[in-house]
C-alpha cells in the first residue's frame, strides 16, 4: 500500500524555525500535512505552530541526525545546515530537499560562483581570495563587492569596497569572494520550482527595490516592469539553473538586468524566499505551496498572477531593542486590498524582519501608491 504524503503516517522534518517555516506550516495545515521543526528555542517563529517542535541546533551532526533519523522527507528554511548529517541521513534513506550537493553548493558563494562559470550561467565577473590582504592586486577592479564565501544572510557579510582606505576600514578579513559592480537598470528575481519527476515551473518575474542602507529588500513589485522578451530571458535562465543543479524543491534567482538589456544571476537560495511572500495574495498557488508540491512528488500548481502587487517588509525601527509593539495596524485594516503577516517574534531589534505587509490592486502603479502610504503609517517598535 502506498504510504500517503498527508496525515499521522508522514512526517515532513523542516530544519529551521523562522518565518519561512512558519508560512510553510500555514500553507501545509491546508492539505493535513504534519510539519516537525527543529530550531534552537522554542520561541522561534515555528515554535508553537508546529506539529511538533524540537530544540536542536541545525548545524549540530548529532542534533541533525537525531532529527532527521525518523522522517519521510527533511527540507530546509534556511540553508546553513550540516551538510554531513544530511548526507549521512540520504544515504540511509530518507529524502532531503533541496539535496545536500545542492545545500553545499550554495553555503558557499565561491563554489555558487564557479558553478555558474562551469555550466555556461551568465553572471558578475568575480575573484576569489582568501584575505583582505589580497585586496592589494584588485586596486584596478575598484569598487567592487566583497562577500565572504560562507555564513552570510540578509545582507550581512556583504560590503562595498569604493577605495583604498576602504581595506582596512570595511573589508572582511576572510575568504571571500570579489565582484565587479554591476551598472544594472534593476534587480530581479525568479522563483522556479522542480518536483522528482522533472516537472518545471516557474513564477512570474519580479522586481526588487532594495535598501542600499541596509542591503534589503525595501519594496517587491508584481509583476515586474519589463518586456516580454526579458521576462521570457529570465524564466529560461532560472529553468536552466535549476535543471543544472538538478534540484528539487523551491529555488530563487536573483538577477542583475544591465543596461545593455542582459541578465546576470546574482546569487540564488535553495528554499522559500523574501522575494517570494507577495504568491500568498497575488497568485493561484504560493511558494510555499508549491515547495511542498515539489519536495512530496505532487503535480506543481497554476503559478499565474490573481492580482498585482507590492511587498513590504516590516522592519524594527533603529532606535527600538526589547518587545515588540506595533503601531498602525488598525489603520491598515480599514484600507481595501492590504495584508498584514506578523512573523510571532517576541523581540524587536533594529532592522530585524518582524513581519511583511502585501498590497494588491488591479493596477501595479496603484499598489504602488498605496504601498507608500502604508510604509508611512506602520512601524515596529519596542514596548
Amino acid at each position: 500500500m502506498e504510504k500517503l504524503w498527508y496525515g499521522d503516517t508522514f512526517k515532513l522534518g523542516v530544519l529551521g524555525g523562522g518565518q519561512l517555516g512558519r508560512m510553510m506550516i500555514q500553507s501545509a495545515m491546508n492539505y493535513d500535512i504534519h510539519i516537525f521543526a527543529m530550531d534552537s528555542s522554542k520561541s522561534a517563529p515555528c515554535g508553537r505552530l508546529a506539529y511538533e517542535f524540537t530544540e536542536g541546533d541545525i548545524q549540530s551532526y548529532a542534533d541533525v541526525m537525531a532529527f532527521g533519523k525518523d522522517k519521510d522527507v527533511l527540507t530546509v528554511e534556511i540553508e546553513h545546515i550540516n551538510v554531513k548529517a544530511l548526507e549521512d541521513l540520504e544515504s540511509q534513506g530518507v529524502k532531503v530537499f533541496p539535496q545536500p550537493h545542492v545545500l553545499k553548493l550554495i553555503q558557499d558563494k565561491g563554489l555558487q560562483k564557479e558553478f555558474y562559470k562551469e555550466n555556461g550561467i551568465p553572471t558578475a565577473p568575480y575573484h576569489l581570495i582568501n584575505s583582505k590582504s589580497e585586496l592589494q592586486v584588485h586596486t584596478n577592479h575598484l569598487p567592487f563587492i566583497q562577500k565572504i564565501r560562507k555564513g552570510g544572510y540578509d545582507g550581512k557579510g556583504v560590503t562595498m569596497i569604493k577605495s583604498i582606505s576602504d581595506f582596512d576600514t570595511k573589508a572582511f578579513d576572510q575568504p571571500s569572494l570579489i565582484e565587479e559592480k554591476i551598472n544594472f537598470t534593476k534587480e530581479l528575481s525568479v522563483l522556479v520550482a522542480r518536483n522528482e519527476s522533472g516537472e518545471v515551473k516557474t513564477f512570474p518575474v519580479v522586481e526588487c527595490e532594495f535598501s542600499e542602507e541596509l542591503n534589503l529588500v525595501e519594496f517587491l513589485f508584481s509583476p515586474a516592469n519589463i518586456s516580454e522578451s526579458i521576462e521570457q530571458k529570465a524564466t529560461a535562465l532560472a529553468k536552466d539553473v535549476i535543471q543544472k543543479l538538478n534540484m528539487v524543491g523551491l529555488l530563487a534567482v536573483e538577477l542583475f538586468l544591465t543596461k545593455e538589456g542582459d541578465l546576470l544571476v546574482n546569487e540564488v537560495a535553495p528554499r522559500t524566499h523574501n522575494s517570494g511572500h507577495h504568491t500568498i495574495e497575488c497568485n493561484f498557488v504560493s511558494q510555499f505551496e508549491q515547495h511542498l508540491r515539489a519536495i512530496l512528488g505532487l503535480p506543481l500548481g497554476n503559478t499565474s498572477i490573481k492580482t498585482a502587487g507590492v511587498m513590504i517588509n516590516l522592519l524594527g525601527d533603529q532606535n527600538h531593542e526589547g518587545s515588540a509593539k506595533y503601531d498602525g495596524i488598525e489603520s491598515l485594516m480599514q484600507m481595501q486590498g492590504v495584508y498584514v503577516h506578523l512573523y510571532g517574534k517576541p523581540k524587536t531589534k533594529p532592522n530585524r524582519k518582524m513581519g511583511h505587509v502585501t498590497i494588491t490592486d488591479i493596477d501595479i502603479e496603484q499598489a504602488k501608491m498605496k504601498a507608500r502610504k502604508v510604509q508611512n503609517l506602520i512601524k515596529v517598535f519596542s514596548v
